[in-house]
């Protein structure tokens, strides 16, 4: 994927250099939530971005000036992870990523959590349906959750 301009922001494949700002950017994401659960240390979100998610997921991430706004993460059909950093919520900046990476999907798979009523909004804004309903006890933080499916 080429960087891409949009919103004072550009969108480009994330690296290896990249790994402590985006579990930075991602720990701030969720303590934004007073729902969240804290269940690793930030110690432990380093090593789950840099050991896991870049070696494995397809990462972008939006930058302005030079500074991480917010990534996602894509293996195969699903996104893994999409976080914004609070501050840069609602710019668009989150849509792009979504679209701009997920549109050569035709069936494009992710999770989330029932209590971000955010998050919601904005996976149906984009297409995204509930399919399941899960009650916690397939993910780490324990809190019920949402299969979402987009099919093209």
């Amino acid at each position: 994927m080429t960087s891409t301009q949009l919103a004072g922001a550009v969108l480009r494949p994330a690296t290896g250099a990249d790994a402590a700002a985006i579990a930075r950017l991602m720990r701030a994401a969720l303590n934004a939530f007073d729902w969240m659960p804290v269940v690793h240390t930030p110690a432990e979100d380093l090593a789950f971005i840099r050991d896991i998610v870049l070696p494995r997921q397809q990462v972008t991430v939006a930058e302005v000036v030079s500074q991480i706004v917010g990534f996602i993460a894509v293996g195969g059909d699903r996104v893994e992870q999409l976080y914004l950093d609070p501050a840069w919520t609602g710019q668009g900046i989150g849509s792009r990523l979504l679209t701009d990476v997920t549109a050569g999907l035709s069936v494009t798979k992710l999770h989330c959590f029932q209590a971000n009523t955010g998050a919601r909004r904005f996976y149906e804004r984009h297409g995204f349906r509930a399919e399941a309903f899960g009650d916690g006890t397939t993910n780490e933080e324990g809190l019920p959750d949402i299969l979402y499916v987009s099919r093209r």
